[in-house]
C-alpha cells in the first residue's frame, strides 16, 4: 500500500491549515479557532484517544451537544484511525444501548449532562465543561505524528434515523467521505467566502458532512449554534456574521412563522439550503416572496451515501419547485422497477445509486447489506419520477405510499394540497388499516387558529382526485420527529392505529 495518498477527512483540514493557517476557522459561543489551533488541536486529541489505550479501528461513541468539542473529537479520531460512532443526543434507554452496544463501541465521549443515561459499565470520557475533559486535555497532550490512516479504512458508523426498522449503522471510508465532500462544494457553490452558521445536530450527517466539514475544505469561516434558535439566528445575519444557513422544512416553517420574519433585516442571508425532510411547495413559495434575491438550494439524500445525492440550485427553482434536483458530482442514480429495470421518464420508480461516496454496507449486517446493495446497485427505498432533462421529483418513501382501495396514493401531494390552507401549520399524511378501503388516507395536522375537520377535507377535495382526499383529518399539537426533522411516520401510524373512523355518512 503506497502511502500518502491524503485522501483522509482529516487530511481536509491538514490542507486548510497549510494554506490558510491564520483564518478563523470554527466559533462556538465566545471560544475561536483559527485554521492553525484547530488542526494542532486535532492532533493533540488523537493522541489523548490513543493514550486511552485504543488502537485504529476501534469504534468510539459520541454523545454530546452541538460544540467545538465535539469537531475536534470526530476529527481527532479520523486523524487516529479510530471510527466515530455519532449518537443522537435524545436517545435513552434501549435505543442508546442497542447503538453504543451493536456498535461494539469501546468508548463514548459524552457530554456530562448525557452521562448518566448510557448503559452502566460505560466506559466515558468527557467532551467538555468537566475535570480531565478531552479540551482540557489538550493542553498538556503531545501531538500526534503516526501513521496516517488509509483512504478506504473506516472512519465512521453512520447509523439511519430508523424511521422505519432499528438503526443500521452505514460504514462510511475517508474515501467515500473525500468524495462527498467534493461533491458538496461544487453543487452548493461553497468557498471561502461564506460565513455559514451550523445549528442543526452535528451527530447528523448532513449538517457535518454536507456543510461543516465541506467549510473546512474550502477554507470558510465556521459558526456552530447549539441549536437553530431564531433570535440568534436573525442577529447573526443581521450583523453580518452569517450569509448562509442549512435547515430542515421544519426550521424554515417555523422561522417563517415568527413575528419578526417580516420586519427584521435578513438581506445579508446569501444562500438557504433545505433537505432532510420533503418541503413544502407553499411554504417554499411563501420564503421565496419574501427573500426575492435569497438563492435556494434543495439537498436531498440519505446517510448511506455521505449523505448528498441530487441538488436542485438557484437557477433551477422556477417551473419545478417541488424537484429535488439532478445527481450531484460523484452520484449515479437511475429509476427502476420491482425487477431492477430501468422506468421511462415520468413513471415512478425507486431510486438506486451507484457513487465512490457510497457506503461499504452496514455494520455487522450481512443480510441488510446483500438485500440493500442487490443487482449491484444501492437501492433507496426512495419513489421518484425524473424528467425529460434529468430532474427528479420524489413521490414518496416506498414504505409510506398508501394503498387506498387499491389505488396507490403518495403522500406528499395530499400534503402539499393541505398546506395550501391558512389553517394548516404542519401536516403528515399516512395509510391507517380500514375495512372499506385497505387503507384511508388520513391526514395529522397541526391547525393554526380555527379550522375544522369538514373545511379540511373539502379544501383538499378542491384541488384532488376523490380517492387522494382525506377521509379523515386527527389534530395535533405537535408532530413527531428526530433530531434531523424528519418526520417519524411509523409512530403517527402506531399511535394513531386505533384512532376510530369518522361516523359513517
Amino acid at each position: 500500500m503506497t502511502p500518502g495518498h491524503g485522501s483522509t477527512v482529516d487530511g481536509v483540514l491538514r490542507r486548510s491549515a497549510r494554506r490558510t493557517p491564520a483564518r478563523v476557522a470554527v466559533e462556538y459561543g465566545d471560544r475561536s479557532w483559527t485554521y492553525q489551533e484547530l488542526d494542532d488541536a486535532v492532533s493533540r486529541a488523537a493522541g489523548v484517544l490513543l493514550g486511552e489505550g485504543l488502537t485504529p479501528g476501534d469504534r468510539v461513541g459520541a454523545y454530546g451537544h452541538n460544540s467545538d468539542a465535539y469537531l475536534v473529537a470526530f476529527l481527532a479520531c479520523a486523524r487516529a484511525g479510530l471510527v466515530h460512532v455519532p449518537v443522537n443526543q435524545n436517545l435513552t434507554g434501549g435505543d442508546l444501548a442497542y447503538i453504543v452496544g451493536q456498535s461494539g463501541s469501546s468508548l463514548v465521549l459524552a457530554d456530562p449532562d448525557l452521562a448518566d443515561r448510557l448503559p452502566d459499565g460505560t466506559r466515558t470520557l468527557p467532551l467538555r465543561d468537566a475535570d480531565g475533559s478531552l479540551l482540557d486535555a489538550l493542553a498538556s497532550a503531545a501531538p500526534y505524528d503516526g501513521p496516517e490512516p488509509r483512504s478506504e479504512d473506516l472512519v465512521q458508523l453512520l447509523y439511519t434515523s430508523g424511521t422505519t426498522a432499528l438503526p443500521k449503522g452505514a460504514m462510511m471510508t475517508h474515501r467515500a467521505l473525500v468524495h462527498a465532500y467534493l461533491s458538496a462544494i461544487t453543487a452548493l457553490d461553497l468557498s471561502a467566502g461564506d460565513r455559514p452558521v451550523h445549528a442543526l445536530p452535528l451527530y447528523h450527517s448532513a449538517q457535518m458532512h454536507v456543510f461543516l466539514l465541506p467549510g473546512l475544505a474550502v477554507g470558510a469561516t465556521n459558526i456552530i449554534l447549539d441549536a437553530p434558535e431564531g433570535d440568534r439566528l436573525f442577529d447573526l445575519i443581521e450583523s453580518g456574521r452569517a450569509d448562509s444557513l442549512f435547515a430542515p422544512p421544519t426550521v424554515w416553517i417555523g422561522l417563517a412563522g415568527r413575528p419578526d420574519f417580516a420586519t427584521r433585516d435578513l438581506s445579508g442571508l446569501r444562500k438557504a439550503y433545505y433537505g432532510a425532510s420533503v418541503m413544502p411547495v407553499p411554504v417554499l413559495e411563501r420564503l421565496r416572496a419574501r427573500l426575492p434575491r435569497l438563492a435556494f438550494y434543495n439537498c436531498f439524500g440519505q446517510s448511506e451515501i455521505g449523505p448528498l445525492a441530487t441538488v436542485l440550485g438557484p437557477d433551477e427553482h422556477e417551473g419545478r419547485m417541488d424537484s429535488c434536483g439532478r445527481p450531484v458530482l460523484f452520484v449515479d442514480a437511475r429509476l427502476v422497477d420491482d425487477d431492477g429495470r430501468d422506468v421511462p421518464d415520468g413513471t415512478p420508480g425507486e431510486v438506486v445509486y451507484r457513487s465512490p461516496q457510497l457506503c461499504e454496507g452496514y455494520w455487522d449486517k450481512p443480510q441488510e447489506t446483500a438485500e440493500a446493495f442487490r443487482g449491484g446497485w444501492f437501492h433507496s427505498g426512495d419513489l421518484a419520477v425524473r424528467d425529460a432533462d434529468g430532474y427528479f421529483t420524489i413521490v414518496d418513501r416506498l414504505k409510506d405510499v398508501i394503498n387506498s382501495g387499491g389505488v396507490l396514493v403518495a403522500s406528499r401531494q395530499v400534503e402539499d394540497a393541505l398546506y395550501t390552507h391558512q389553517g394548516v401549520a404542519e401536516a403528515a399524511v399516512i395509510g391507517l388499516p380500514d375495512d372499506k378501503w385497505i387503507e384511508a388516507v388520513t391526514a395529522v395536522v397541526v391547525p393554526r387558529g380555527q379550522v375544522t375537520e369538514a373545511e379540511l377535507v373539502a379544501h383538499a377535495r378542491d384541488r384532488l382526485a376523490a380517492f387522494k382526499t382525506p377521509k379523515r383529518v386527527v389534530f395535533v399539537d405537535a408532530l413527531p420527529r428526530n433530531a434531523s426533522g424528519k418526520i417519524l411516520k411509523r409512530e403517527l401510524r402506531e399511535r394513531l392505529g386505533t384512532v376510530p373512523p369518522p361516523p359513517a355518512g
